[in-house]
């Protein structure tokens, strides 16, 4: 794969990890670095960068709907109150990734963040980092963790929240707009 944006096969500059699937474009076009609206959806992020944990994220997507499906729409109130026969029901689901631990911590977070001060939106939103960084030009300068990822995952964690350590969280922050991690060439950047 190359390293630096390249073109799509509708002629548009990427950033490389975007072109191997439709996919990844659509994400890419459409999701990837940009801020969210709500507690709900940065749970659903939240949950699913843990699920990819160890996974190809394309995985992730292609099983989103069904993932939408099973956890109530990621309202983190609905998927709080879910019990045993909820991890038993998706245990079961051949349509997400049927990982006990993974799906007992999403359980778990959604109670967690839902005794956050101002909600999770605001709570994870103010780790985004400050100031101006130097715009990437090739993956390689991208990282896996920053300092404000690792404070994130720390704090995440004194709240309850489990699967969500530093690279979990840097990958949040990228997804979600916190930091512009498109590469410079790249049609979002």
């Amino acid at each position: 794969m190359t390293r630096a944006p390249a073109k799509g096969a509708d002629g548009r500059r990427r950033c490389p990890w975007a072109l191997s699937a439709p996919e990844y474009v659509a994400y890419h076009d459409e999701e990837w670095g940009r801020p969210l609206a709500s507690d709900d959806a940065m749970f659903e992020r939240m949950s699913l960068e843990g699920f990819q944990s160890g996974l190809s994220w394309l995985i992730i997507l292609r099983k989103r709907p069904a993932f939408r499906d099973a956890f109530a729409g990621f309202s983190i109130p609905e998927v709080a109150d879910f019990g045993t026969r909820d991890v038993e029901r998706l245990l079961a689901d051949a349509g997400i990734v049927r990982n006990r631990a993974k799906i007992e911590a999403t359980i778990s977070n959604a109670a967690a963040v839902a005794d956050l001060p101002g909600g999770l939106l605001a709570f994870v939103s103010s780790f985004a980092p400050t100031g101006r960084r130097r715009a990437p030009r090739v993956l390689d300068e991208l990282p896996a963790k920053t300092a404000e990822s690792t404070a994130m995952a720390k704090a995440l964690k004194a709240n309850g929240v489990r699967f969500v350590g530093p690279t979990t969280a840097y990958a949040l922050m990228q997804a979600t707009g916190m930091v512009n991690d498109h590469l410079v060439g790249c049609i979002s950047r």
